[in-house]
């Protein structure tokens, strides 16, 4: 008997006028802040969240394609976009690695499903977090900053029961910033929660 596959990620119809929780937050309560803070002459110098990319790799599944479907699969789930397979683009024989092996997957989301998913990072999958104290500033100098999560676990709709294997993420946030500085005080604005500097 054939096996049945998971059901597909079904297309997100977003309602007329619908506008996500920290869209509105942006426009209403950011943009001013970060005037205030950075002295800006106009809307346009304020930084804003271009789009935000989330990577899985899976080193094992170049000995087995199923293990990168499945954790294209969660990827999936967790964003509500279908996440590519991505493969490798040299060989490197100390890894038994070809050109084109299968070896991670990935999402990049813009406009309501990069707010959305935003959202549900900081309200729900990072206090899920055991013993968590903050995120650790990772700023690339070029108005970027990336997370790295250890577990995919901590994102509810993954069922461990279901699939015992543990993957980490990869989560880079693009913005429009100029600075670290800037980078910092837009993602904070939106309630990314950095550890604190003690002084």
């Amino acid at each position: 008997m054939a096996k049945k596959k998971a059901p597909a990620v079904e297309a997100q119809v977003v309602p007329a006028g619908y506008v996500p929780a920290l869209k509105k937050v942006y426009r209403e309560e950011i943009v001013e802040k970060l005037t205030k803070q950075f002295s800006y002459t106009s809307v346009m110098q304020v930084p804003r969240l271009v789009k935000i990319t989330i990577n899985e790799g899976v080193g094992t599944g170049t000995q087995d394609k199923k293990i990168v479907e499945e954790a294209a699969e969660e990827l999936s789930i967790i964003t509500g976009q279908k996440a590519v397979v991505t493969t490798s683009k040299k060989d490197v024989s100390n890894f038994k690695l070809r050109r084109g092996m299968p070896i991670g997957t990935k999402v990049t989301l813009r406009n309501v499903k990069m707010y959305e998913f935003l959202e549900k990072l900081i309200r729900v999958a990072l206090p899920r977090i055991r013993d968590f104290n903050g995120i650790a500033e990772n700023m690339d100098g070029r108005g970027n900053y990336t997370l790295g999560l250890k577990e995919q676990i901590i994102f509810p709709e993954i069922d461990i029961d279901k699939n015992p294997r543990i993957h980490g993420l990869e989560i880079t946030f693009v913005t429009t910033a100029k600075t670290d500085e800037e980078c910092h005080a837009l993602l904070a604005a939106f309630g990314l929660p950095f550890k604190k500097h003690n002084n």
